[in-house]
């Protein structure tokens, strides 16, 4: 495990002892995390606070350069949304926690030329495998099923 995915796994348990849903995502630039985030759809009652979209709105305003510099860490396969945002703006590198609970589009993610590593690790799989388990309707919704 390395330490940028430890810090969007505390990212995503802070999500959870907010009463939302346990993701967590980090940007880093280099060796420096320029952003953090993570799902606040409950908190904030917001249809798009996903944890790489909130990560990316306490980053702030980048440059191109700088996007292309950096990588987006996140406990949970990006969704469409959050791979929008990827391809947007240009994130070459995604490193992902897990991608049991949930896959995103990550072969377009692939094809469109983003290099994506998945992790598995077993901390993110329990964290959303509990999650869902407990509150199923929250995490229908936050997928839009």
């Amino acid at each position: 495990m390395d330490g940028f995915m430890q810090s969007a796994i505390d990212e995503a348990k802070k999500g959870l002892n907010e009463g939302g849903i346990p993701i967590g995502a980090v940007l880093v630039i280099g060796d420096r995390i320029v952003g953090r985030g993570h799902n606040k759809r409950i908190q904030e009652d917001s249809p798009i606070l996903h944890a790489e979209m909130d990560c990316l709105e306490n980053v702030g305003r980048l440059t191109a350069g700088e996007y292309q510099k950096s990588t987006l860490y996140t406990t949970l396969s990006p969704c469409d949304m959050c791979s929008g945002a990827v391809l947007l703006y240009g994130i070459p590198r995604v490193v992902i926690g897990e991608n049991r609970t949930f896959q995103g589009p990550e072969n377009y993610l692939r094809s469109r030329g983003v290099s994506l590593k998945v992790f598995d690790d077993a901390e993110c799989v329990a964290m959303m495998t509990q999650f869902i388990k407990k509150n199923p309707d929250l995490w229908n919704e936050d997928i839009g099923e």
